[in-house]
């Protein structure tokens, strides 16, 4: 098949390399793959290197920007569709919010013959106010007229899409995000050096977190939880993966508190670098107020380090409280802190835990798993 996959910006995130691991694997396959993408990049990272040499085609899309702008929008949607027009692809596969809905747009406009949609994380969600969740809603259901089928990350997305009245639930199918599963081994080697770079003695806790600096991606929660995990568990240190426009902020309260010195800001790496990264904990948090299926929290367990999560979205479908790890509810600190230090001064329940953690997700999260799904699901629906 010819297939057109269409994301809003190759930043380094979860739904950015779940595409290009989806676009890799039916270029395997032997498919005309090809991946549409705005230039738009931050303090995120990019991964448009690694779209080099993958086996599929690349398109860079000025137009198309992650911020509402009439004028980039329509620019966007016209080279949309005349992209389509020309590659005459069999499939037009969307990704993320504004391109989903744009490229979605174009390609009834250009007669695409079969249209899919993933749904990484839902477009409304509990950290907009009314009127911009009314809008998106709306947005939503007229995209949903031109979708020939949807994927969700989550059977937590099928069920808040079905419920805002997006398609019915016949429509939706869950195809969970893969990786590549080589990556994640837990090797004690490596761990020790992680955490003698990092000054981490062995007898201290490292707690974790994978994510942007960014809003409602939990720091604020879990800068909050820090005074009373550190008076219950004195030997415990943080460490936070990932980059983003609130690290000044971020630095600015902990000095406020005096937590400072007890949080390593690793910055931004390559997705490459973070299971070696993830190997040097003992325990995840994950504190975001608005997920998909929480990639972050699969890479901890895949390292058999068990985590902490907000009980949301697609959170409870990978994190089995009181197995795996705990899951507390959305915004409380005071549940985060607990469980915190509860698992910091347990090592058997950590192992346990991790144990559980891995084996579950071995078993769930494969990529090549992920392209068998999509690729049987366009064989049902092409026309």
């Amino acid at each position: 098949m010819k297939i057109c996959h269409v994301i809003t910006r190759l930043i380094i995130g979860g739904a950015q390399e779940n595409t290009l691991l989806t676009c890799r694997g039916l270029a395997e396959r032997g498919h005309d793959v090809t991946l549409v993408a705005g230039p738009d990049v931050g303090p995120e990272g990019s991964l448009w290197d690694q779209t080099e040499g993958a086996g599929f085609t690349t398109v860079r899309l000025d137009a198309m920007r992650r911020a509402i702008h009439p004028m980039h929008d329509l620019r966007a949607l016209f080279a949309l569709r005349r992209l389509f027009r020309d590659l005459k692809p069999d499939v037009v596969h969307t990704h993320s919010s504004k391109a989903g809905i744009l490229a979605r747009q174009a390609a009834r406009d250009a007669a695409v013959p079969t249209v899919i949609h993933t749904i990484h994380g839902m477009s409304f969600n509990r950290t907009q106010g009314a009127a911009v969740r009314g809008l998106y809603r709306l947005l939503e259901r007229r995209a949903a007229d031109q979708t020939t089928a949807f994927i969700a990350v989550a059977d937590a997305m099928i069920d808040q899409s079905v419920d805002a009245g997006i398609a019915p639930r016949d429509r939706f199918t869950t195809i969970r995000s893969g990786m590549d599963l080589t990556a994640y081994v837990p090797d004690a080697p490596t761990r020790a050096r992680v955490r003698a770079s990092w000054g981490v003695g062995d007898d201290e806790v490292v707690i974790g977190t994978v994510a942007r600096l960014f809003d409602n991606k939990g720091y604020d929660e879990i800068i909050s939880a820090m005074p009373a995990i550190v008076r219950a568990v004195p030997g415990c240190r943080f460490v936070w993966v990932g980059d983003g426009a609130k690290r000044h902020e971020y630095e600015r309260r902990l000095r406020a508190i005096g937590m400072r010195d007890r949080v390593r800001l690793i910055g931004l790496v390559a997705p490459s670098e973070v299971p070696r990264n993830v190997n040097g904990f003992d325990l995840l948090i994950h504190a975001s107020r608005w997920e998909g299926l929480p990639r972050a929290v699969v890479q901890a367990l895949l390292m058999e380090v068990p985590a902490i999560s907000f009980d949301n979205d697609g959170a409870p479908e990978v994190v089995t409280s009181e197995e795996s790890g705990i899951l507390v509810p959305v915004g409380d600190v005071a549940g985060l802190a607990s469980a915190a230090a509860r698992l910091a001064q347990d090592d058997n329940l950590r192992r346990s835990m991790g144990h559980a953690g891995r084996k579950r997700c071995m078993g769930m999260f494969d990529w090549r798993l992920m392209v068998d799904g999509i690729e049987a699901l366009y064989a049902r629906v092409v026309k």
